[in-house]
């Protein structure tokens, strides 16, 4: 039996090696306080310190503008309402692209929003969007670096050349990608996910430059932290700090196989199996991703047999799959909104692993339409 195949690496990719060593070692030196005076408080607080330190040179900040957060979620969250609370004397109102994930979504509800749309491709309308930050009472912008669910890589840089002009920090969330793509310039607010890169999950990365005005959305406990209040996971942290060096060091390589990879899929896809689109931009996208719908399929029954074949891939919203409601990005870009996959490739995945996928895909495609009467 042939051995499975995990293609879900934009929900979580597999701890990377580094990581595993990482935390392994970190576990004898990290577990005190570090804001204890004692000898192992103090060997924390240098464990501490250099993760920071490793964190600020990869994301090319300073280590000061950097805090750390329980997941990739909180860190998002904690940008959204701590950036708001910031400017609250300058407005009220996000402005954020139609495609964000659920987390900064469900944070944009807290107040008053402003939504971009997006084309076809999944790529941002920067029209609309310089119009939106150019009115009266916005606060901050929200644009995720590229889309977590068709891979289309957004105009950060062009977005952000808009906000400057107006005054208004930005924030991207860039967790799918860091680690596999260069970061683009200008934002003034970043997040990311340690288990998004090969990290350790429970690991949320906030960036906030200087000069930027932000407010923790939370109380602060007796001791003053930048970051979320109480006790983090040093080991994991420090984990995830190592296993990223790792990656970036991999990136360039990685994203050139991966890429060749999808770009198999893609076609192969859209060659064998009838009544299918391939979504998302082909060209200006994340290099490991790639989703398609298929028509008349149950998306949950795909996956399931897929499953069962030994092929673990997403179906439905990355961020909402348990809701059983259709994709808000899928909808936002005007395309099929069920029967989607979502694969997604890490360091692991092997020429093999793609080749078997697409040999099994269609008659799975095929059996399901039977089954329904198609």
């Amino acid at each position: 039996m042939a051995v499975p195949a995990y293609l879900d690496a934009a929900t979580s990719a597999p701890l990377h090696p580094v990581a595993r060593e990482a935390l392994l070692a970190s576990l004898a030196d990290g577990w005190a306080d570090p804001a204890r005076l004692y000898a192992a408080g103090r060997r924390a607080q240098q464990l501490s310190d250099a993760a920071h330190a490793a964190f600020s040179e990869a994301l090319g900040v300073r280590a000061d503008e950097v805090s750390l957060w329980p997941s990739g979620t909180a860190a998002a969250q904690a940008a959204v309402l701590g950036g708001l609370a910031g400017r609250a004397r300058r407005g009220d109102t996000l402005v954020h692209s139609a495609i964000e994930h659920s987390a900064v979504l469900h944070a944009a509800a807290r107040g008053k929003a402003r939504e971009v749309p997006v084309d076809r491709l999944g790529r941002l309308d920067l029209g609309a969007w310089e119009e939106a930050v150019g009115k009266d009472r916005v606060a901050l912008a929200s644009l995720i670096s590229a889309s977590h669910e068709v891979g289309t890589v957004q105009p950060v840089e062009q977005a952000a050349a808009y906000c400057a002009e107006a005054g208004v920090p930005l924030f991207v969330d860039a967790a799918q990608s860091v680690g596999h793509v260069p970061l683009p310039a200008g934002w003034s607010l970043l997040s990311a996910s340690a288990h998004k890169w090969g990290g350790p999950p429970g690991v949320g990365v906030l960036v906030v430059r200087k000069g930027v005005r932000w407010i923790s959305p939370y109380p602060k406990d007796d001791l003053y932290r930048p970051g979320v209040p109480g006790a983090l996971d040093l080991p994991a942290i420090v984990a995830a700090a190592a296993s990223l060096r790792a990656v970036l060091g991999e990136a360039k390589a990685e994203a050139g196989r991966q890429s060749a990879l999808v770009d198999r899929i893609r076609e192969r896809v859209a060659a064998t199996v009838p009544d299918v689109e391939v979504v998302g931009d082909p060209v200006g996208r994340l290099p490991h991703l790639v989703t398609f719908s298929c028509l008349y399929v149950d998306g949950e029954a795909l996956l399931h047999a897929l499953d069962r074949h030994g092929f673990a891939v997403s179906s439905g919203s990355s961020c909402t799959a348990s809701t059983l409601r259709p994709s808000h990005v899928l909808e936002a870009m005007g395309v099929l909104t069920h029967g989607n996959v979502r694969v997604s490739l890490h360091r692991g995945t092997t020429d093999d692993d793609v080749d078997r996928f697409l040999a099994v895909l269609p008659g799975l495609v095929a059996g399901i339409r039977k089954e329904a009467g198609m």
